[in-house]
Parts: C-alpha cells; sequence; structure tokens
C-alpha cells in the first residue's frame, strides 16, 4: 500500500502524542503520514490541504459549508475526512459526501470519561471545590460559603440512557443515590438490572435534587432545558451538563441561576462553545456576555468541553480513525463509520 499523507487540522500536542503511538501500535508507519497543523481549517488554510490524501478535523471546523465545498474545488486528492468525535451535530459533512468522499468518526472512544467528568463537576459543585481551591491559594482558611449537600440518598435524574449515560446511573447507583431516567427508548430490562426507574420527563425534572444531560444532538433535543423545563425543576437542584451545549437554552439558565432557582450549574459543554473552546482568551475581552457572565457566577462551573479528555479515550480515537483510514485506503471500509 503507498503511503498516504494525512493532514490534521487544529491539532493539539495529545492529538500528535496519542496519534503517532497509534501509527507504531497498529503497525501503520509505511501506509499512513500525519502532519499536524496547530491552525484551524477555514477558507485561508484550506489551501495546506493540497496534496493530501486526507484530513483529520475535529467536528466545529467541519460546520463551515464554504470550507466543505472548497475541499472539493482546491483539493482534488483529497479522498477522505476523518472526524475525531463521536458526535457530528452541525457539521457540514453531507456536502463533501455528494461529491465522493468518504467520511469517518469515532462510533465510541470512552463511555467511562464522559460520565466520570460529570460526577467530577457535580462533587466540585456541591463541595465548592472550585472556590475553596483559589480560597486556600490565598492563604484564607475560612469555611463560610462552602457548604455542600451529602449526596447519599439524594435522588439524580439522568436524561439520555446510552452508553455514557448506563455509565453514570451506575456511579451515582454506587453513591447510594436514587436514579430515575428519561429516555426516548426505555430499556425496562436493564433498568430492573441495574436498579434504577424510567420516568416521564416532567417527573424526573420535578423530583430530581440532581439533574445530568447525556443526551445526543438532534432537532428533538434542542434547549430541552429551556425556561419551561428549568421551571419544572425542584428549587435548589443543580444542572450538569456533559453532552451537547445546545441541549440547554443558555440564556434561560443565567436567568434562571440569577433568580436563585438552582443551587448551581456545571457545563462541559456550551451552545456557542465553537468560537471560544481549545483556544486561549485569557488576554483578550469576552464577547460573548452569556458565557462571560455564567463562568463569572460563583455557583457555576465551566470546563471546556474535556470530559473526553482521558488517556485511555484519547488512544481509543487515534487508533479507530487509524484503523479507519487503513480500511478504506485498502478498499475494505468495513470498519469505517459513515456519517449518516
Amino acid at each position: 500500500m503507498t503511503q498516504r499523507k494525512i493532514l490534521f487540522f487544529d491539532s493539539k500536542s495529545y492529538d500528535e502524542k496519542t496519534f503517532k503511538s497509534a501509527l507504531k501500535t497498529l503497525n501503520a508507519q509505511d501506509k499512513l503520514h500525519f502532519t499536524f497543523l496547530e491552525s484551524k481549517l477555514n477558507e485561508e488554510t484550506i489551501i495546506e490541504a493540497q496534496g493530501y490524501d486526507g484530513l483529520c478535523l475535529v467536528n466545529s471546523d467541519a460546520r463551515n459549508s464554504n470550507v466543505m465545498d472548497k475541499i472539493h474545488k482546491l483539493c482534488e486528492t483529497v479522498k477522505i475526512i476523518a472526524l475525531r468525535s463521536a458526535g457530528y451535530s452541525g457539521s457540514s459533512v453531507n456536502i463533501v459526501k455528494q461529491y465522493g468522499l468518504q467520511v469517518c468518526r469515532v462510533p465510541s472512544y470512552s463511555p467511562h470519561a464522559v460520565a466520570e467528568h460529570s460526577l467530577a463537576l457535580l462533587l466540585s459543585l456541591n463541595r465548592n471545590m472550585h472556590r475553596a481551591y483559589f480560597r486556600t491559594k490565598l492563604h484564607n482558611f475560612t469555611l463560610d460559603g462552602l457548604v455542600g449537600i451529602d449526596l447519599f440518598g439524594k435522588t439524580v435524574g439522568i436524561i439520555g440512557i446510552g452508553s455514557v449515560g448506563l455509565c453514570a446511573v451506575k456511579i451515582f447507583l454506587g453513591f447510594g443515590c436514587k436514579v430515575l431516567a428519561y429516555d426516548i427508548k426505555p430499556d425496562d430490562t436493564i433498568a430492573k438490572e441495574q436498579g434504577f426507574q424510567y420516568v416521564s420527563m416532567d417527573e424526573l425534572l420535578r423530583e430530581s435534587d440532581i439533574v445530568s444531560l447525556h443526551a445526543p444532538m438532534h432537532e428533538s433535543t434542542y434547549h430541552l432545558i429551556n425556561k419551561e423545563a428549568l421551571d419544572k425543576m425542584k428549587h435548589g437542584a443543580m444542572l450538569i451538563n456533559t453532552s451537547r451545549g445546545p441541549l440547554v437554552d443558555a440564556n434561560a439558565l443565567v436567568n434562571c441561576l440569577k433568580a436563585g432557582k438552582l443551587r448551581g450549574a456545571a457545563l462541559d459543554v456550551y451552545e456557542f462553545e465553537d468560537k471560544y473552546f481549545y483556544n486561549d482568551f485569557s488576554q483578550r475581552v469576552m464577547e460573548d456576555d452569556t458565557l462571560a457572565r455564567l463562568i463569572s457566577m460563583p455557583n457555576t462551573i465551566v470546563t471546556s468541553h474535556q470530559a473526553f479528555l482521558t488517556e485511555e479515550a484519547l488512544k481509543n480515537i487515534a487508533e479507530s480513525i487509524v484503523q479507519s483510514l487503513l480500511d478504506f485506503f485498502n478498499g475494505s471500509q468495513t470498519n469505517t463509520s459513515k456519517v449518516e
């Protein structure tokens, strides 16, 4: 097999490390050659892709329809686009598929990583770890404002019982919590085996002390947590989102927090995150007032879409994509996941 050249856009140090390791693990050094660029894919940088056989992108870079169209016009050697993600909501990949290009993604990498990050966010939010950390850095050892609640015996509502949601269920059951769940396709057998209960969305919102989101992004889940849903939540509840940003109406959440309805919220995703997440804006004024407001509130935690970021997950992502590329260029696409 001729060595194929793959260009990575928006590459981070951990991408280069894990993908080079995956090449060795799968004995693909003589079959694939990777070039890593820190720059994001846009209408100015697309010219860099000329002469390459494939591109490896983050999902946010694949949302620019103009760029996707230019790949066909300017980069005729590119035959495949690999997305370093499981989700592809909002992507413009259907444009390049119309030109006969293959698109692959990572079906699953580590549901445990995302579920565990949800718990980390909850524990930090509930016990005010974020506030205590900075307080003791200043040698301030007072405890005022750091009171949390016991998780044992509390009711946790899990929205979306896929692989991540089910991992979250098991974790919270291990903490001695009562778990309620909502999913459009409830599996009563699994619920009985694991010891949780499926309920309606309204009942979950009313009864849960903690609501954790693990649903995919579809038209039906856009702003699933809006003003109406927030109004139904129990006073003093906490909201955790490690799934998709647009599931939560950010402006409605800000207003809800300002009104004192919720105890707090912890978000690893944000509906308008593409402009900011994974980039350093520490020397600039934040233009997004809603995001700035969420970050500044004392009872919120915002992380930069890092729930997936474990060594195990990165290894799975890299090896899955390398194998998909090998399959594609070998003419065997059995392991290549097409975007539907």
